[in-house]
């Protein structure tokens, strides 16, 4: 296996939602939205098997104070040999020193990021209006 992390890779509308259906976000349902969202925003890193997409991440951001993680996504076949936390690290590298770095987090997802030095924001409380179904 040779990772190629990259934050100038630009992916197809179709690998991405190959990626999207496989691990059953709901986001997939509105491919055309998922992509342009995709594309859209401030940092967009990907990793690459061999020019297989395996595995997203992007940040929404101010560019200055504040980013929100709201999407990382690996493979089922390539979870746990450390991809995710690469794609992270890579964004990490943007946004080192910003104020406020944020992601929500459910099940599975919160030691990941726990280990990738997130916690608790006090007692906030994540609200959202959400039309998914996989949370």
């Amino acid at each position: 296996m040779d990772i190629t992390i990259s934050n100038s890779s630009k992916p197809g509308i179709t690998e991405v939602i190959a990626l999207y259906k496989v691990l059953k976000w709901s986001a997939a349902e509105k491919p055309e939205l998922l992509y342009k969202a995709l594309m859209n925003s401030h940092t967009l890193t990907t990793a690459r098997d061999d020019g297989k997409l395996v595995g997203i991440g992007n940040a929404i951001s101010d560019g200055h104070l504040v980013v929100y993680y709201p999407h990382l996504l690996v493979h089922p076949d390539y979870q746990g040999n450390g991809i995710g936390q690469m794609i992270m690290e890579e964004m990490f590298k943007t946004y080192k020193g910003f104020h406020m770095q944020m992601l929500t987090a459910d099940g599975k997802a919160i030691d990941f990021y726990s280990k990738m030095g997130f916690e608790k924001a006090g007692d906030t409380v994540l609200m959202w209006i959400y039309e998914g179904d996989e949370h």
